[in-house]
């Protein structure tokens, strides 16, 4: 009977393999040259992950400073947003997890995980997909306990992820993060007034 993996090592895996891949990008990532420089062979990544593309998948998912992942940890400890303004707070908080150093250097990688996801949606399209759900998932149930119906809140939450990733994509271009500051604040001011609930 084969031994099961051992769970220790194949998490210090993938925290190397994130590493190696916010490096090297995905375009041209190869399970062979990526063995090497891990020190393991590519037949045991494939033992480990079965395929690519999950193994990416994972070692996306387990980073811990991931600001989805530090969002619900804060939202243990001070509870979700009671009104509008808080709201906002919370998405000023959002955008500030985004300035860490760490956090932006895994943009790039998700900026190529949404183009092969559009290229080869049966790859790497649940990993965007994945993520935009559970964001705007997230976003849905603060409008909603703030007295939004389910439409306009899931509206609203779709705008407001939509047009924030957006603003933390396009730096990657310009290099303008000043501007998309200025911007994602603008953004707020102009979406605050639609988080109450529409007259009866």
């Amino acid at each position: 009977m084969p031994r099961p993996p051992d769970p220790a090592k194949r998490r210090d895996l993938l925290d190397r393999i994130r590493v190696y891949v916010q490096r090297n990008g995905l375009t041209e990532l190869s399970l062979r040259p990526l063995a090497k420089a891990l020190g393991t062979s590519d037949r045991m990544l494939l033992y480990y992950f079965g395929t690519k593309e999950r193994m990416v998948a994972e070692a996306l998912a387990v980073y811990e400073r991931r600001p989805l992942l530090l969002t619900r940890r804060l939202l243990k400890t001070v509870g979700p947003p009671t009104d509008p303004a808080g709201l906002r707070r919370f998405m000023e908080e959002v955008w500030r997890q985004f300035a860490d150093p760490g956090v932006r250097a895994s943009l790039p990688l998700y900026l190529e995980i949404m183009s092969a996801g559009v290229l080869h949606p049966d790859r790497y399209g649940p990993v965007l997909r994945d993520i935009a759900t559970a964001w705007t998932d997230l976003l849905t149930s603060f409008l909603l306990d703030l007295g939004l119906g389910q439409e306009q809140a899931r509206t609203q939450a779709t705008l407001l992820f939509d047009a924030s990733f957006g603003l933390l994509i396009a730096p990657l271009a310009d290099g303008d993060r000043d501007r998309a500051d200025r911007a994602f604040h603008a953004l707020l001011d102009s979406l605050e007034p639609g988080w109450r609930p529409e007259p009866a």
